[in-house]
């Protein structure tokens, strides 16, 4: 937990330091995600440490926070308190909740089962999580601004989740999930090479980073040289998704050509 915990707090400066020093105009820069700001973005972010910190300190108070959430149009009201804020105000917020989330995720049992959208989570899985969502929307920051990140081995994180949701990708789309095994063999930032699921007849393999951006859906899967070999291996890539909820959008072909 502590590593694992160490990583996410990585990862939150690391877009901490993208933001910190925003004015206020440049706070409502629109983003890929459309109808959402660099605003919208650290706001989402924000809403949802807190409800994972209320999860882990509270699960009676968080499953009645869901069902007012459910109420309240689901993910649409993550962005409404930011909306009302200058961004300042927003980050400082931000900054305290996310580290009352570390705080508390520090103490947690590993074996624990933590409540979540949908099933519950193991605790490691659970943190994993919202350094993927991180990460992720972060990606949709850095694009706004016209910057690139240095990818890192965090990167892993986000890889794990998005091999392991391949059956949750086809459950979403309403399909069956073949039972051909894919075998993925990634290439880190350092030039190691990261692998799931052992020998297999197909395949995904090629950049660590551009795997992870199909899977978050943030680049189309068009737009990467990620190799796949097989029927079952590109089915999946063009449905992958590692975040909870309904099928994403992603991003149309073109819109962030290698």
């Amino acid at each position: 937990m502590e590593a694992i915990c160490d990583d996410l707090q990585a990862e939150h400066q690391s877009l901490d330091d993208y933001v910190a020093t925003l004015d206020e105009n440049r706070w409502s820069l629109p983003t890929p995600a459309e109808g959402w700001s660099i605003r919208d973005q650290i706001s989402h972010l924000w809403f949802f440490d807190q409800r994972a910190a209320m999860a882990l300190r509270d699960p009676d108070e968080f499953a009645a926070d869901t069902e007012r959430l459910i109420a309240a149009g689901g993910t649409a009201a993550s962005v409404v308190a930011g909306r009302t804020m200058t961004g300042a105000d927003m980050l400082a917020a931000w900054r305290a909740d996310r580290a009352r989330l570390l705080s508390l995720a520090r103490t947690v049992d590993p074996s624990a089962r933590i409540p979540w959208y949908g099933p519950s989570m193991g605790a490691r899985s659970f943190i994993t999580a919202r350094l993927m969502e991180t990460w992720a929307h972060g990606q949709d920051v850095v694009d706004a601004l016209g910057a690139t990140r240095v990818p890192t081995a965090r990167l892993r994180h986000v890889a794990h989740i998005g091999v392991r949701a391949r059956p949750f990708s086809y459950l979403i789309n309403g399909e069956a999930l073949p039972e051909v095994p894919v075998h993925v063999a990634l290439t880190a930032p350092d030039g190691a090479t990261w692998e799931w699921d052992g020998p297999a007849v197909d395949s995904v393999s090629g950049s660590a980073l551009e795997f992870c951006l199909v899977v978050t859906q943030r680049r189309h899967l068009a737009d990467t040289s990620l190799q796949m070999i097989g029927a079952a291996a590109g089915e999946w890539m063009n449905i992958a998704q590692a975040f909870a909820g309904e099928p994403g959008n992603g991003r149309a072909p073109g819109q962030f050509p290698r």
